[in-house]
């Protein structure tokens, strides 16, 4: 790829939103945690329980923010994302989104 065009790339990304901070390597070892719901693999093996395997990057972050501080409450997420930092939630929704 041309310079050029890969720098317009990187401009066009950049423009619409940023770049995802996340490291999914960092997430996956996070997501131990997260298994016995959500399945290591990202797939539920609880029917209630949602996927997060190839779920939206921004939107786990979204939601995991607003489990842990309090806009979005459930007797499970909540009291699991109290703890997380911003860098954890980056990084397992980095991995999530990767899969």
């Amino acid at each position: 790829m041309p310079k050029s065009l890969m720098a317009l790339t990187t401009s066009i990304a950049l423009a619409a939103g940023g770049a995802l901070a996340g490291n999914p390597d960092a997430g996956k070892s996070r997501a131990t945690l997260c298994a016995g719901c959500h399945g290591m693999n990202g797939i539920s093996p609880i029917p209630n329980y949602p996927n997060l395997k190839g779920q939206n990057e921004r939107y786990l972050i979204k939601a995991l923010r607003d489990f842990r501080d309090g806009r979005r409450t459930d007797p499970t997420m909540s009291p699991m994302a109290k703890p997380l930092t911003d860098r954890d939630i980056d990084d397992l929704a980095a991995y999530f989104s990767s899969l």
